[in-house]
């Protein structure tokens, strides 16, 4: 089967080589840039078979489907640009009878720090990626965007992805105003919110990732997740209020 590779990406210069090497067995892989002021462009490029579009951020969902438009082929691998596909992964894939009624999913080793983390719900932490574009598609979510499987078959691959999710604190800071800003843009008007209900939230985020899924046997990495899971339910409600009393 033919599959083309789609990856969004913007300032992942410490990551996108490592990724590409690890999709240059196949021929088609198209990286959609959202404006890297880095080397990740550059780097991108210097792959034979990679190819390179530019376009202004509009929401994950949406990149995602304008990725696979500008895909050579109908099956589409879709890889975030921070995760490294395993070589017993493509062995699988190459090998599996990709049937265009159903969806593939794989499994992710989440790393924080160097370490593999299988608490606080990074693991399995299955993610549906592969799909025919010709029978489904991304949703239109600016965040939490998700292939749409709607009655199709899932099928679920044994070999795992290499995720890099968090190499630094400047990484959780970043992921939490960003992802904040769109989760308050997405639910404007359709949710309500209060300083009580993100705090609520906040609290019950921490004590979710850092008791019931296990980060407190991760040492600093698991609290440093935990904390960050808290922080970002709180700074969501948060912006929310404030967006709400806004309009």
């Amino acid at each position: 089967t033919m599959i083309s590779v789609t990856i969004l990406t913007k300032n992942n210069e410490q990551t996108i080589a490592e990724v590409l090497t690890s999709v240059q067995v196949f021929d088609d892989v198209v990286v959609l840039d959202t404006g890297s002021s880095d080397d990740t462009m550059t780097i991108a490029r210097s792959f034979q078979n990679v190819t390179v579009y530019e376009t202004p951020f509009s929401g994950f969902g949406a990149l995602h489907n304008k990725a696979s438009q500008k895909a050579q082929n109908d099956w589409i691998l879709s890889l975030d640009s921070d995760e490294v596909l395993s070589k017993e992964l493509h062995d699988e894939i190459m090998t599996t009878n990709l049937d265009a009624t159903a969806v593939y999913s794989f499994p992710m080793y989440n790393y924080f720090n160097g370490k593999v983390i299988k608490g606080c719900g990074w693991y399995p932490d299955r993610h549906v990626r592969i799909y025919n574009k010709t029978t489904t598609s991304f949703s239109d979510d600016d965040i939490h965007e998700k292939i749409i499987d709607n009655g199709m078959e899932k099928v679920l691959l044994k070999n795992h992805v290499k995720h890099y999710s968090y190499r630094s604190l400047s990484d959780f800071l970043d992921k939490l105003q960003r992802y904040s800003d769109l989760f308050a843009q997405q639910n404007k008007g359709k949710k309500r919110s209060s300083f009580c209900k993100a705090a609520g939230h906040g609290s019950f985020a921490f004590v979710k990732c850092y008791f019931l899924k296990r980060g407190v046997f991760y040492g600093y990495e698991g609290f440093m997740i935990s904390f960050y899971y808290g922080l970002l339910a709180f700074y969501k409600y948060l912006k929310l209020k404030e967006i709400n009393k806004d309009s």
